[in-house]
């Protein structure tokens, strides 16, 4: 059963919560991030990706970037830009991105449940990305920023949660973007009772965004529990931060992909490989694919509609019928080259909350020879193979809106 704990959330000021709120330091670039934190002394940025207040030529995984970070954090706390609650509360988080709402609970998760598998994960993580969360978690001593989690609907979590909401929010306020964020507390130790019970009802989370997080949080546990003679089980350590969504509310959107060049091949010769596995159809404009095992490809400005042949993939296999599978084990490795999409720099990956209009801005600029949009994974897809302990490809969903960062802190002693 899924075990939740309320903890002493470090949050910001209210006057300062829009400007400290940032998007996840995943998303970004270190120029973006310097540019996005330009002119704001209280962004959150300076805490995640804190590389931006050192010299521009830094190894952004060097110790100076951790300390950084961790200095950054006790000058927030030390100058009242960030403060912690006096007692253990959830919270819950709604965002509103146009006509999608989604409205989660904010909690400590426990590395137990993450390790023995009761928290469910759909991807593989990269050493050096774990590694580097574990070091900025570390060196924090906190867990700056939540992992995005969901379960199966609960009318009856649902009831409490839309309770909550009716009151005044602690934030209300709306990002550049366009997407606003609220915030509320839950104090009431009977009400915080309550919302622990009916998770521990729950079976199973699964997490939606945020493996390298997890990862990092399970294995810093470790660190200090191996360092902690006296460890009970019950140190703030064991447990990290969370948001946890109704699965009826999360929003998956494509995860496109762009290819450096053909591979060797001309346009003529590339099409004629592509036309081995797929029926290829020229169309007027961009491809926005509308149901599954429909893709859309871009080359030499024309869009084109590929549809998968009916023997280039097992229906019946859970995994290698996913439109990314299908796109991969067809097209990117035997015909682009792209055999590994972890690790090849030829390949790259646009969320789509871009849009096909990016796939067609860096064709069109040259640093990319040819684009493939894609129609999204389903969460029903996600849950149904994390159940089975399947792991999915590489970049195979892409959550919108993304949850910001600093409205909510968890310290680990």
């Amino acid at each position: 059963m899924a075990f939740i704990k309320p903890f002493k959330a470090v949050r910001p000021k209210k006057e300062l919560a829009e400007k400290v709120a940032a998007l996840p330091y995943d998303v970004m670039n270190t120029d973006e991030a310097i540019e996005m934190a330009s002119g704001n002394a209280v962004s959150f940025l300076h805490i995640s990706r804190p590389e931006i207040d050192l010299p521009r030529d830094i190894d952004v995984h060097s110790d100076p970037v951790y300390v950084k970070g961790r200095d950054n954090l006790a000058k927030f706390l030390a100058e009242g830009v960030l403060l912690q609650d006096e007692t253990e509360r959830y919270y819950v988080y709604r965002q509103k991105m146009g006509n999608i709402t989604q409205t989660g609970l904010v909690v400590c998760a426990g590395v137990d449940d993450y390790q023995s598998g009761t928290i469910k994960k759909h991807e593989l993580t990269r050493a050096d990305k774990e590694e580097d969360r574990v070091k900025h978690i570390d060196a924090l001593n906190a867990n700056d920023e939540p992992v995005f989690y969901t379960y199966r609907n609960d009318p009856a979590l649902t009831a409490i949660i839309d309770q909550v909401t009716k009151a005044a929010p602690l934030y209300d306020f709306t990002t550049d973007d366009g997407v606003s964020h609220a915030l509320w507390d839950i104090a009431d130790p009977k009400l915080i009772d309550s919302l622990t019970k009916s998770f521990a009802a729950i079976p199973t989370l699964y997490v939606a965004d945020g493996h390298h997080r997890s990862a990092a949080a399970s294995r810093v546990r470790d660190l200090r529990k191996d360092a902690n003679p006296k460890h009970s089980g019950s140190e703030e350590y064991n447990y990290f931060l969370t948001v946890i969504f109704p699965d009826n509310e999360m929003t998956i959107m494509p995860y496109n992909r762009v290819v450096k060049d053909l591979n060797g091949r001309s346009v003529a010769e590339f099409m004629a490989r592509v036309g081995e596995r797929f029926e290829v159809t020229p169309v007027a404009g961009a491809v926005n694919p509308e149901e599954r095992h429909q893709f859309g490809m871009y080359l030499g400005g024309k869009w084109y509609v590929l549809t998968p042949r009916e023997d280039s993939f097992p229906e019946n296999d859970p995994v290698a019928s996913m439109d990314v599978s299908i796109l991969q084990d067809n097209l990117l490795s035997p015909v682009l080259g792209v055999r590994n999409p972890r690790t090849d720099q030829r390949i790259h990956f646009v969320g789509g909350i871009r849009g096909v209009e990016e796939l067609e801005r860096v064709v069109n600029s040259g640093e990319y020879m040819v684009a493939f949009s894609l129609f999204p994974t389903s969460i029903e897809e996600l849950m149904a193979l994390a159940d089975e302990d399947k792991i999915m490809p590489p970049k195979s969903t892409w959550f919108e809106p993304k949850l910001r960062s600093g409205l909510f802190i968890h310290l680990l002693d």
